[in-house]
């Protein structure tokens, strides 16, 4: 059983020390095995209780205008039998390349690693060693009506009581 979440939209992250403007395209995201626990069935008749996961999966890209770099990324589901969750596979372009100058691979949420054209391989970023940085948001009055917070803000204080039936009619 899964559940998958197609996003067709696309998001602008600005880097405000080079005036550089990326914009990125998202993943499609995967409910598994979201009814609950399984039971898979293995050659030996022996079951196995897998755990329910959402994973990324689906083709997606960051491009700058200003400098012309681009990158092409890939978020690898997990296949049925055998394989990783998590995987993710990327070719960076300088600006008017065919040929990327550099490719990434490993997982999404853990390290990932780059080889570059000249050879060279190295850690690209590991994930589980960043700091957790808590986001800035202005406060609810200052937002417009459709911006996100402001939006949502009757459905989360909702589910945070755990009033379902009052966060499904406020989501109308």
């Amino acid at each position: 059983f899964k559940i998958c979440f197609y996003f067709s939209f696309t998001g602008c992250v600005t880097c405000l020390d080079y005036d550089e403007h990326y914009i990125l395209t998202f993943p499609n995201g995967y409910g598994r095995q979201l009814k609950g626990y399984k039971y898979i069935y293995v050659y030996n008749r022996r079951s196995i209780l897998t755990v329910p996961w959402i994973e990324l999966g689906g083709e997606c890209s960051i491009n700058c205008s200003k400098t012309g770099y681009n990158a092409s990324i890939v978020f690898h589901t997990k296949p049925f039998y055998g394989g990783k969750k998590h995987r993710i596979t990327a070719e960076i372009f300088s600006p008017n390349d065919k040929k990327p100058f550099c490719s990434v691979e490993g997982e999404w949420n853990g390290v990932m690693y780059a080889k570059y054209t000249t050879g060279e391989n190295a850690v690209f970023i590991d994930t589980k060693k960043m700091p957790t940085i808590k986001k800035k948001v202005r406060k609810l009055e200052d937002q417009d009506d459709f911006e996100s917070r402001c939006l949502w803000k009757d459905v989360t204080y909702n589910l945070k009581i755990r009033d379902i039936d009052a966060a499904t009619a406020a989501k109308h």
